[in-house]
């Protein structure tokens, strides 16, 4: 069957008719268009009166970060140790209204002898410090700035009271972007840390560890808590190589969430010895510790070493009945898992404190009460 075949249109005549139909629908398409380009116009023409930000913002209360933050900036100052064209920079805080401020060593270790240090205030103010009092091995020191008014010391918290998960705030001038404040938590605590104190000679930390963001800049800078109390000094930083760096040192790397400070119960104690007498005062037990042993714990060393005997006789450790040999491993019931543990451990501590040895010997584990000595520490 053939399929069925639609008749075609008609085609359209063009008359006069039909010309001025369409003359009439694009007059009216004119008309509508011009219509709404002028209402466009006219609507862009027409003046918008926009709300104004309130001068104060918003409130923020004392226990904010931001409350805290202003609370605690005018007492925290900028480090720059020039010597030789070189410098570092740091952060320290102010102590107290004689202009005493508080740092790590290794900031300001190179422009001691013929230097500059010069200190940065919140404001702007500038002026010039001298070392009252420096410790490698604890990385501390602390200078001062004289004829400066208006000093706004810091109130000290305290660090023994810390529990993991409060919340903690850094300040400093991370890359020297000054007045840098940055937020986190205490990650652990009584964290064995090494790194440098200045030069060539090596700190141990007993350390508090945050996640606070921390860079290079921040060395020497208060760690505060939620009551706007410093508990602890930031002093170093895990690398993203591994191991610990000092913040400015010539490796360091940025923050992967790794911050370590010192115990401001600690950084208190040296503080008052660089002020008092211009040293401080490191406690010690008295023995020679084996540094190839690589076993669990810190083991004495069996003979003499570099002319130190292996327990110094009358020393503390010799009082305590520790024999060359012995493995230590705890002390006041914590783990010690090497020899820097065991510094680190015994550094937590001050002069005069009573402590209790945890001690193998023959494969028996031993308990062993102790006082410790002071021996000066290094400046």
């Amino acid at each position: 069957m053939a399929a069925p075949v639609k008749e075609p249109r008609e085609p359209v005549k063009w008359t006069w008719r039909v010309a001025a139909g369409l003359a009439c629908v694009a007059l009216a398409a004119g008309a509508v268009g011009g219509g709404v380009g002028a209402w466009w116009v006219n609507r862009g023409e027409s003046s918008v009166t926009l709300h104004q930000p309130v001068a104060s913002g918003p409130e923020r209360p004392k226990g904010t970060v931001a409350g805290l933050a202003a609370n605690t900036l005018p007492g925290v100052v900028y480090i720059h140790a020039v010597k030789d064209g070189k410098e570092a920079t740091g952060t320290g805080f102010v102590l107290d209204g004689n202009g005493d401020i508080l740092t790590n060593n290794h900031v300001v270790a190179d422009a001691v002898d013929g230097g500059t240090i010069r200190v940065v205030f919140n404001g702007g103010e500038v002026a010039v410090a001298g070392v009252v009092g420096r410790d490698t091995g604890y990385d501390l020191a602390v200078i001062r700035v004289d004829h400066v008014k208006g000093l706004t010391p810091l109130t000290l918290g305290n660090s023994d009271a810390v529990q993991v998960g409060d919340p903690v705030i850094a300040i400093g001038a991370p890359y020297d972007l000054e007045g840098t404040v940055t937020t986190g938590i205490i990650s652990a605590k009584d964290r064995p840390v090494s790194a440098g104190g200045g030069g060539d000679a090596v700190s141990y930390i007993s350390a508090l560890q945050t996640d606070a963001p921390i860079n290079p800049g921040n060395s020497g800078g208060p760690l505060i808590d939620a009551a706007g109390r410093v508990i602890g000094v930031n002093s170093a930083i895990r690398s993203a190589g591994g191991g610990e760096d000092p913040f400015g040192g010539e490796h360091a790397a940025g923050s992967i969430g790794l911050g370590f400070a010192i115990p401001i119960n600690q950084a208190k104690r040296v503080a008052q010895q660089l002020i008092d007498k211009g040293s401080a005062v490191h406690p010690v037990i008295g023995v020679t510790l084996d540094v190839g042993y690589t076993g669990e714990g810190a083991r004495v060393a069996e003979s003499a070493a570099k002319d130190q005997p292996p327990v110094r006789s009358g020393g503390p450790a010799d009082r305590a009945g520790v024999k060359p040999g012995d493995v230590i491993t705890a002390i006041d019931g914590k783990k010690v898992t090497d020899a820097n543990g065991l510094i680190v451990a015994v550094r937590s501590k001050a002069p005069g404190d009573h402590v209790k040895l945890t001690v193998q010997r023959s494969g028996q584990e031993l308990a062993l009460d102790m006082t410790l000595e002071g021996e000066g520490g290094k400046r």
